[in-house]
């Protein structure tokens, strides 16, 4: 691994314009038509003049006039920023390294992405032998001009002679499914469409279980709710119009429905969920008997009380983990084959909770989570504990994929200063080798990674890690990331743009908050609904923490999705703490989420807008009604984009709109509106680093950063 000598690389990091040599307060935002729409809900009288902006860009003239306006804006703002060109330099050169994906074997191949380092989409190779030469295989980006249709999932059949896979276009959560010959690499007809949040599941070679939606209206493709969806058998060679129904629940529209298979391809395993949370359902499906029975289902779960996750079948035997008597996840078996069978425990709750599991060889593979960062742990199938996996510091760990009787496994390993190495694990021996590791551009044990703790408002001891450069010792201008949500773990990952960051003399946080999974059911439980308001006293706590340590300056706060609703609360309690804000993709008006495509999902973490009880917590942080005028804000840039049908791009609008409108002081207030762009899934590389250079430039010049010799 080579690196050039930092002090080198930081030299050019001089700038050219002083820091507050230009003005760089409010501009003048453009107008934006507010209506007196006005609602009653359970005796509150509900404004909401911005409504008319949640209407789709595609088919409004008004709202494409709203974004093009406010985009242009945005754009001279960031273009006067002193930091924007070394930015996107820097994160450019930061992004520039071979990375790969854990291969996966099938038959006497072997499969896995590689990206070069700036290509805007990681292509598919495979080797034929572990040995062999890697030879292309699909090539996402041949498939557009900008870059912005993706290679989504993909799985090569039992015997590895073919690869089904997904292609996403636009960033949207809609898929089109195609199969493709590996030996030649010849486009089979297969062309299936209206799949989402589908899984992909081969039967045998003779075709693949996945889920769809109905086709929507047209026109709504990106706005529309989602109901009805079903798990369909695509037999190869045949047209969509012909695919069976395999198991759908009309009577109950709202069910959500995902197929997988073992690898022994024995039992075809249907997932049912009611929204977000962990809470299934199982059913099994059992291949062998289908000339006789059909798609019929055995039901193995009811109740949508707990989690389920399928790991391996052998034969008629089922390992699954699960929460259900323990927060923290066991692991536990069923024999189909035997009717007097029964759930027996292989695995029982430790005290960190199970983050992953499967079976390779003759061996469960567990990995745990100890204070957000990754442990590894191997078991016989009848749960005997064997050696562990040995992982190298404080990060995160994936992969580890494989069938019963495999010799051995893959998996990655990462952190915030190291980017993902891929490892083959020998199974018999549990050695560990190195498969992929990239050259860096940048020196890992220049960066110090630790971990602390820090009390929130109610008493709870809450991790946090901080990431600095090792000369980095005094107070600096720190940007504090979180979630907190959906049961989601945060753990050590590589980032160029936070690395770009760190470089500049900068802190970078991160907050592990209730709300996630990072220590069990509880933790989880403590964040969402009624007690969502922890979530934000544990950010609110984290930066108050890392002011109080001396760690940093000045606070800029980040987060996506449901991070975005996280800094929209925080920044509308706590005006005063943080210095900016980036709220990328957030769901920002808490009365109407669950009107748009996914956003019915999300009432387990939320609760029902409509009903009294959630309405009241949902209305005391909802962050397009809780701006206050007459206060003082931090500087707050919004990023959102156009095919974004997971958080669609209305609730971003209309939250711009109101903090534009409102008395906050004269810190600028800006929307970054990307086109061709989702939630953040296949994302071109060009568009993520011109996305994160204009990001860090902002809140750098109003945290304070400044890149000095």
């Amino acid at each position: 691994m080579r690196f050039p000598v930092l002090a080198t690389a930081l030299s050019a990091l001089v700038l050219s314009v002083p820091l507050q040599a230009q003005d760089m307060t409010a501009p003048k935002y453009p107008e934006t038509r507010r209506d007196d729409v006005v609602e009653t809900l359970f005796g509150e009288k509900i404004a909401d003049p911005y409504r008319w902006l949640e209407n789709d860009v595609r088919n409004d003239a008004e709202v494409a006039a709203w974004v093009e306006k406010q985009n242009a804006l945005t754009d001279t703002y960031l273009a006067k920023l002193p930091m924007r060109d070394w930015f996107k330099q820097r994160i450019g050169q930061l992004y520039d390294y071979e990375r790969f994906s854990t291969p996966v074997k099938r038959g006497d191949r072997y499969f896995y992405t590689r990206n070069s380092g700036l290509q805007n989409q990681s292509p598919l190779y495979v080797r034929d032998g572990l040995g062999g030469a890697p030879r292309l295989l699909i090539d996402p980006n041949t498939w557009a001009n900008d870059g912005a249709t993706a290679l989504d999932a993909w799985r090569a059949s039992p015997d590895g002679s073919k690869v089904l896979y997904s292609v996403q276009d636009g960033g949207s959560d809609w898929r089109i499914i195609r199969v493709l010959d590996a030996a030649t690499g010849k486009q089979l007809s297969e062309e299936i469409r209206w799949a989402k949040f589908t899984d992909l599941a081969w039967v045998g070679e003779e075709g693949f279980l996945y889920s769809r939606f109905p086709e929507p209206e047209q026109g709504q493709d990106f706005q529309a709710l989602n109901y009805d969806q079903a798990v369909y058998f695509h037999r190869l060679g045949t047209p969509q119009s012909e695919d069976q129904l395999v198991y759908s629940t009309p009577a109950n529209r709202d069910y959500n429905h995902s197929a997988s298979v073992t690898s022994d391809g024995r039992w075809a395993v249907i997932t049912t969920s009611i929204g977000t949370d962990a809470r299934y359902e199982i059913r099994a499906i059992d291949l062998a008997a289908r000339g006789t029975s059909g798609w019929a289902t055995r039901t193995l779960v009811t109740g949508f009380d707990n989690a389920w996750s399928l790991i391996d079948g052998v034969g008629g035997k089922l390992w699954f983990s699960t929460n259900k008597g323990s927060p923290r996840y066991r692991v536990v078996s069923i024999d189909l084959d035997n009717p007097a069978g029964d759930w027996a425990e292989i695995v029982p709750e430790k005290e960190q909770p199970i983050d992953g599991a499967s079976i390779v060889g003759d061996r469960l593979v567990l990995s745990y989570l100890k204070d957000a960062t990754a442990l590894a742990r191997t078991f016989d199938l009848a749960g005997k504990e064997l050696a562990p996996v040995e992982l190298t510091g404080l990060g995160s760990v994936s992969g580890f994929t494989g069938k019963p009787g495999d010799p051995e496994t893959f998996y990655s390993f990462a952190s915030f200063n190291r980017p993902a190495t891929i490892y083959r694990l020998n199974v018999a021996t549990g050695e560990s080798s190195v498969f992929a590791q990239p050259e860096l551009k940048f020196d890992p044990e220049t960066i110090a990674v630790e971990q602390r703790f820090y009390t929130s408002k109610d008493g709870t001891r809450v991790p946090v890690f901080i990431v600095r450069r090792k000369d980095v010792t005094g107070p600096a201008p720190t940007l504090l990331y979180g979630y907190g949500g959906f049961d989601i773990s945060l753990t050590p990952t590589f980032s160029p743009s936070r690395l770009a960051w760190i470089e500049a003399g900068g802190v970078f946080a991160l907050a592990n908050i209730r709300g996630g999974g990072e220590y069990g059911k509880a933790w989880h439980d403590g964040g969402r609904l009624n007690n969502k308001q922890n979530v934000f006293d544990d950010f609110i706590g984290a930066a108050e923490f890392l002011k109080a340590e001396n760690v940093a300056s000045q606070v800029a706060v980040q987060g996506g999705s449901n991070g975005g609703l996280l800094v929209g609360a925080v920044v509308n309690q706590r005006p005063d703490l943080f210095a900016a804000g980036n709220a990328q993709v957030g769901v920002m008006d808490m009365l109407r989420f669950d009107r748009w495509t996914a956003g019915r999902y999300w009432v387990d973490d939320y609760g029902y807008p409509d009903r009294e009880a959630d309405f009241k917590v949902l209305r005391k942080y909802s962050p397009y009604h809780n701006i206050h005028s007459g206060t003082e804000y931090p500087a707050v840039i919004v990023t959102t984009a156009d095919t974004d049908d997971r958080v669609v791009p209305g609730h971003s609008f209309k939250y711009t709109a109101a903090l534009q409108a409102a008395e906050v002081g004269d810190k600028p207030h800006l929307i970054r509106i990307e086109t061709r762009a989702g939630h953040g899934s296949g994302k071109p590389t060009d568009k993520a680093i011109e996305e994160a250079s204009d990001i860090m430039a902002f809140l750098g010049k109003w945290a304070g950063l400044a890149v000095r010799q």
